[in-house]
């Protein structure tokens, strides 16, 4: 079982990992780069990112660790690196967290830019940029917040996992 749980707490952060690295790009890359284009560029690169992101690539990461993290919650309690479990527990909360963030806040502004016709007039193209950029950055940056914590608590669970492991080996 200490196995399982190692391979589960591996998985868990790799997901995260590349979870956090993606929302903390769109941060401090994407979302700035965007930024310097006209409207009609800003909402049509949006809509082709926003559906391009929606393949395995990214639902694999993104999903994976939260049914991962149950898993590796259940094994902590049921014995198998105790001391790891307050440290799991806060990355499944955190992971969620940011799960949450992203289908209750970024999801719906995605859905309601790409409803926006891009042959819309500039002032409609301008109110749709508007009604959607600050806010989605704002929520991008807190679930890229959220995911990087996750994924510090789910590294330390490995290390306190790690740490029981190497104490019980002859």
């Amino acid at each position: 079982m200490r196995t399982l749980q190692t391979v589960v707490l591996l998985a868990s952060a790799v997901g995260a990992a590349l979870m956090a690295g993606l929302f903390c790009a769109f941060s401090y890359a994407v979302m700035p780069g965007l930024s310097r284009g006209d409207d009609r560029a800003f909402v049509q690169s949006m809509r082709h990112i926003n559906r391009a992101i929606i393949n395995g690539w990214f639902l694999t990461p993104f999903l994976l660790p939260l049914p991962l993290l149950v898993l590796a919650t259940v094994l902590a309690a049921k014995g198998h690196s105790g001391g790891a479990l307050p440290w799991i527990i806060a990355a499944l909360v955190l992971y969620g967290a940011a799960f949450l963030v992203t289908g209750t806040q970024n999801v719906p502004l995605n859905d309601t830019l790409d409803k926006v016709p891009l042959d819309s007039a500039p002032d409609r193209l301008r109110e749709a940029r508007a009604a959607f950029e600050d806010r989605w950055v704002t929520w991008n940056t807190v679930r890229a917040v959220l995911h990087t914590a996750s994924l510090g608590a789910v590294l330390w669970a490995l290390h306190v996992h790690g740490t029981a492991v190497r104490e019980l080996s002859p």
